[in-house]
């Protein structure tokens, strides 16, 4: 018997949202809701919370990727969905000398999130739009990339830099880094590249891997996988900075993966420097539908010459 039959009402149908969010991620501790610190996740809610109060309760954010405190975003992505009450109260006419007019919702909804936010906040909803057919944040993604930068005693210690650029107290090698980066590419388990989550893999794709120097001669590495499991950006930066250094035979990187287990040869380094760019859909509501299911429908342990897609969890 079904809820109708029973004589309940059936759940009206949601319309889901895409949110394209920036972040500077100094002053927050992560991404996900925490009940008593700061979050993006949570200061996101707060402010969907004062929107749609009249139409509670409000869904959760659901993200492409959970970032770590003190990582940064510019490409962060997000969905919400909204109930037919909660949609129609965004298209509702706009006050004072625009009175009339109607919004159009799901556009509107980024705006009122910023009004909210303060025109200095440190986090921005750049787009809110209607979302494909099919499309799932964080099971739809093809991948995720991320860029962390490094000023070594050859580039410039710019001040107005210093909240998303390392300072590092040593001339680094970008040739031996790059060799370090392009050995480690392919589907590998990144155990002893990652801080361990009880039930979560560590077995990634690594898709692109590589350094070079900016205009200013700032050391940037770019790095692009299915997916990351928690601080493997970091670490992977962290090796390849031993390596550029001297510390570190550029050998030794893989050996240190394929032995599965963490050690203290380099260090992990800070958040602050990673920057989360970009994250890779499928152009098509087919094709975002396809990518969903598979991801979701994919074992959490890597069978013999099969490929695998992570829970999305990222640095």
């Amino acid at each position: 018997m079904n809820r109708e039959q029973a004589g309940e009402r059936p759940e009206p149908p949601t319309t889901r949202i895409r949110l394209d969010i920036a972040y500077d991620g100094g002053h927050f501790t992560g991404w996900a809701t925490q009940p008593t610190v700061r979050t993006v996740q949570g200061a996101i809610e707060d402010a969907l919370g004062v929107i749609l109060r009249r139409h509670t309760p409000v869904a959760s954010l659901v993200v492409a990727g959970r970032t770590d405190a003190g990582v940064h975003a510019t490409g962060q992505v997000a969905h919400l969905d909204l109930t037919p009450a909660q949609l129609r109260s965004l298209d509702r006419p706009r006050r004072g000398k625009l009175a009339g007019r109607v919004y159009d919702g799901p556009a509107s909804l980024g705006r009122r999130i910023n009004g909210i936010a303060g025109i200095d906040s440190d986090v921005h909803v750049a787009r809110s739009a209607l979302a494909l057919p099919g499309f799932d944040a964080r099971f739809s993604a093809l991948w995720r990339r991320y860029e962390y930068r490094i000023a070594d005693t050859s580039a410039p210690r710019n001040p107005l830099e210093r909240h998303r650029t390392l300072w590092y107290p040593a001339a680094l090698d970008v040739g031996l880094m790059n060799q370090a980066a392009a050995s480690l590419l392919g589907l590998h388990d990144w155990a002893a590249y990652c801080k361990p989550r009880d039930g979560a893999t560590t077995v990634r794709s690594l898709e692109e891997f590589w350094w070079d120097r900016d205009a200013d001669g700032v050391l940037l590495a770019r790095v692009q996988a299915d997916a990351f499991c928690h601080s493997m950006v970091r670490s992977l930066v962290g090796a390849c900075v031993a390596a550029g250094q001297g510390n570190l035979p550029v050998e030794r990187l893989t050996g240190i993966r394929d032995e599965l287990a963490r050690g203290s040869e380099f260090k992990v380094m800070p958040a602050k420097g990673l920057v989360l760019v970009e994250i890779g859909y499928p152009e098509t509501a087919d094709g975002l539908q396809a990518r969903a299911d598979l991801t979701r429908n994919r074992r959490p342990k890597l069978d013999a010459g099969a490929s695998l897609t992570a829970r999305g969890e990222v640095d």
